[in-house]
């Protein structure tokens, strides 16, 4: 991974979703993927940093990733960016699953919707590429950040998402992790929703959803 970029991980929420803030030396612009719920840890880290949040990315839209959205959003003058097939979950309890216990989740609409392939920058020329990995949610994205892959919750360490929630399908994950994620480097590392970093590599030698199929 370049040596100007910087990743810091924070685990929120009931269900320890991860929330990284990526960043570049040299500039004060950073971005945010997935914003699971509001902590203070996250919102100092911010601040006393001087950071100034231009991106909150979205990987998919279930309520612990999402959670926190608004309040980062608002405080910091971000943009939400999603994927076009999971745009209507950020407000919609029943399809982000927020009403099932868990207090409901009615964010506001994202401000950019993402497809496959669109591209973002921030910091001195370092671009954010969209790749597309339906399975878990019909809109569910990853985000490729030099060597780096914020997964969600598409691929785990030597597991993968769900798909056994309102628009999971398991052939379509298995599909986006074999035809789109495992054609990125061996040495790409991943960044998933939960859970540990793990490699590309790693996972095309260890993940036992994968290695057999």
């Amino acid at each position: 991974m370049r040596n100007d970029l910087d990743i810091k991980k924070f685990s929120v929420g009931r269900f320890q979703a991860n929330c990284y803030i990526v960043s570049a030396k040299g500039s004060h612009e950073c971005i945010m993927v997935d914003a699971g719920n509001f902590v203070p840890e996250v919102e100092d880290y911010l601040i006393d940093n001087d950071f100034r949040l231009k991106y909150i990315l979205i990987t998919h839209g279930h309520f612990d990733h999402i959670g926190g959205i608004d309040y980062f959003r608002d405080k910091f003058g971000a943009k939400v960016c999603i994927g076009t097939d999971d745009a209507e979950m950020l407000k919609n309890p029943a399809m982000n699953l927020s009403e099932f216990g868990f207090g409901k989740i009615i964010s506001k609409d994202a401000d950019i919707l993402l497809r496959d392939g669109d591209t973002l920058s921030f910091g001195e020329g370092i671009f954010i590429t969209t790749i597309h990995t339906p399975g878990h949610t019909p809109g569910g994205v990853c985000y490729k950040i030099d060597d780096a892959c914020f997964t969600g919750d598409t691929l785990f360490k030597e597991s993968i998402g769900r798909t056994d929630f309102p628009g999971g399908d398991f052939n379509e994950i298995i599909n986006s992790i074999k035809n789109k994620l495992f054609m990125l480097p061996d040495t790409t590392l991943v960044f998933p929703g939960h859970g540990d970093i793990t490699t590309i590599k790693d996972e095309k030698l260890k993940n036992p959803f994968v290695r057999f199929l």
